[in-house]
């Protein structure tokens, strides 16, 4: 049963159309995921079927007694409100329910023949049921642990951080029990933990939902169906992310082979063309006719079929690009760093060393001590003790807030401050406009205000900002916030292409996925303490979630202890054994032809993009090769703390 349709709907801004004609249903029991590039309409689409945004054209249809709630991108709070109050305030109606249920009880039990207070008692008992809220006040408790929000339950909202109020918002919304929830990027700001719960929580409570997010995952866990928007136009999809690629490979299979087909009856007929005297010509306007259409259409789609190609296989395929350099330059030299806030342990005796071409993902909880750590890197905090030694080289800082950006520039002055319409792109001078494209801006757009673009328009501003510097190390702070897929789709592709040190936070698993080698991930007991990891941050979760499940904290435990008992029995070395010296001194070659071989493999791969079969049997050699050089890597560095080690002793 379809809740709400929307028919022939068409909605424009300043001239600019964002959907036309479009129609669009969402059954009892889907959860559909909207898709497409930044500004293509897609919370214009979810404000019209939420009817909080009229339509200039069509119908909206919803199905009697629906209650629809949204969750907006940037929640808002009244000022002053606690944490709990910001939930009970979404609940007023429900307790103003209760409350009338109580005073009609009472009235019943004195005259019970009142049958105009029955027929009300009844429709309110209904109503009660229907959202699940006979007993809000547990239901509140419940929502405050499961959303982690019960150590801030007195604290003012507006306080929080940007995960912590969102946790907030979602947790209102949640106890409302809507039949049809609306969601504009919800896992935007949440940590890892925080999106699978709510990926659970919403899959077990069986919502109707329509949702935005560029968090691909979330997609495919989610999502029954999804929608894409292109073109003004609704094409939509059965299943997840992951299901759309595979129909939109399938589809554009089918346009390469009509394209073949249409060259192929082309050449047909220009080799009748050529071949034919003039009267034969003259007899068959027609046919010289529909020669002149094919060259249109054969000279038109090429392009427009690269392009489509060109973006599925930045999404299909991970390219893992390496620099020409061998150096192993240490960027970082961290040692022994402590930080904490109002006495709360964020950073704990963290060692470590970032070296040369490195992409590194911070990750961990809300409110862990991600974003500190890049302070610490920036040097725009300082440890409270310990060491962070930097390398000479220039940053490139993506911040969250977006700081850069002036509301009342436009594009073109952004880029181009000292006036005129060309660029300097790390060096290279540019068109500003053949620049932008790149990062999916139309011509029109160079003229608009920053003040006037979206969220994730701002943000693909920052990016190409931040690209056009030279520097030879670029630390992010949630680049994929607010962007749409096809944008993320290009970070990453800079990302690997990029030749220097990479630094980012993300809570997007499949974005860390394409763009790490490295994971720093804060231990989750606040201790403050961080774990190194070179698994595949999906991995890693996967095996966290199972060891949770079949606790073997204990046995982890014990086998910690024991061997920090055996280490402490140890007899101290003074010199490195023959074979790790040995060992120490090949080393270098060794990473040296590594990298050699991979930095070719990944050329190999570049220039075989549309040869699936190659990539698979290319990327089979390239995947244990870098498995190889990650260990070899961290052999070297232990063998060089060794010896730093001993050189201290003495």
């Amino acid at each position: 049963m379809a809740l709400i349709d929307l028919f022939n709907i068409s909605k424009s801004y300043d001239s600019k159309n964002l959907l036309k004609n479009l129609d669009f249903h969402l059954h009892e029991g889907e959860r559909t995921a909207i898709i497409g590039k930044n500004g293509c309409g897609k919370s214009t689409l979810m404000n019209i079927v939420n009817g909080s945004l009229e339509a200039d054209d069509g119908r909206r249809i919803v199905s009697a007694n629906t209650h629809i709630e949204m969750l907006a991108q940037i929640p808002r709070f009244a000022q002053g409100f606690s944490v709990r109050d910001a939930i009970e305030n979404e609940l007023v109606e429900l307790q103003a329910a209760q409350r009338r249920y109580r005073q009609l009880t009472d009235a019943l039990a004195e005259n019970f023949d009142d049958a105009q207070r029955l027929a009300e008692h009844d429709e309110v008992s209904k109503y009660l049921d229907h959202h699940n809220a006979w007993s809000l006040d547990n239901k509140i408790e419940q929502v405050l642990v499961n959303f982690r929000l019960k150590p801030y339950e007195d604290k003012p909202v507006n306080q929080l951080s940007g995960g912590e109020q969102r946790r907030v918002a979602l947790a209102g919304l949640i106890l409302k029990k809507p039949d049809v929830l609306i969601l504009d990027e919800p896992t935007n700001h949440l940590d890892v933990q925080m999106v699978e719960f709510l990926e659970n929580m919403l899959l077990s409570a069986n919502f109707t939902i329509l949702f935005v997010s560029h968090d691909r995952y979330f997609i495919d866990n989610i999502a029954t169906n999804l929608v894409e928007i292109e073109n003004l136009k609704l094409h939509p999809y059965k299943g997840g992310y992951s299901d759309f690629l595979a129909a939109k490979e399938r589809y554009l299979q089918t346009l390469e082979k009509q394209q073949h087909n249409l060259e192929r009856e082309l050449h047909s007929e220009l080799q009748w063309l050529n071949r034919g005297v003039k009267a034969r010509v003259k007899r068959n306007i027609g046919r010289v006719k529909r020669v002149h259409e094919l060259k249109e259409k054969v000279k038109d789609a090429p392009s427009a079929l690269r392009r489509m190609r060109t973006e599925l296989m930045r999404e299909k395929t991970h390219l893992e690009t390496t620099g020409k350099s061998n150096s192993r330059k240490i960027y970082f030299d961290i040692y022994n760093v402590h930080y904490s806030i109002d006495g709360r342990k964020l950073i704990n005796k963290f060692r470590t060393k970032i070296l040369a071409k490195q992409r590194i993902a911070v990750v961990g909880h809300n409110g862990s001590g991600k974003s500190t750590l890049l302070n610490l890197l920036t040097g725009e905090l300082q440890p409270d003790s310990g060491t962070i030694k930097r390398a000479e080289f220039d940053i490139g800082y993506f911040d969250q807030q977006r700081k850069e950006l002036d509301d009342n520039k436009d594009l073109i002055s952004t880029f181009c401050p000292n006036g005129g319409d060309r660029v300097e792109v790390q060096g290279k001078n540019m068109h500003v406009y053949g620049y932008l494209k790149t990062f999916n801006f139309p011509e029109d757009d160079l003229s608009k205000k920053i003040g006037m673009l979206s969220g994730g328009e701002r943000s693909r501003v920052a990016l190409a900002l931040l690209f056009t510097k030279k520097v030879d190390c670029l630390i992010m702070d949630e680049p994929t916030n607010d962007l749409d897929i096809q944008t993320i789709n290009i970070l990453e592709e800079k990302l690997n292409a990029f030749e220097g040190v990479v630094i980012i936070v993300s809570h997007d698993r499949y974005f860390v996925d394409k763009v790490a080698q490295k994971l720093l991930i804060f231990n989750p007991d606040g201790s403050g303490n961080i774990e190194e990891s070179y698994q595949k941050y999906s991995d890693y979760l996967d095996i966290q979630h199972a060891l949770r499940e079949i606790d073997v904290t204990e046995k982890i435990i014990a086998k910690e202890g024991k061997t920090t008992r055996q280490n402490t029995l140890a007899k101290p070395r003074k010199k490195l054994s023959y074979n790790d010296q040995r060992t120490l001194e090949l080393l270098p070659h060794d990473l040296e032809k590594l990298e050699s071989r991979i930095h070719t493999l990944n050329q190999q791969i570049g220039n075989h993009a549309s040869d699936a079969d190659k990539i698979n049997e290319l990327i089979a050699e390239l995947t244990p090769l870098q498995a190889e050089l990650e260990a070899k890597e961290t052999q070297y560095l232990e063998l060089l703390e060794m010896v730093e080690g001993f050189a201290q002793q003495i």
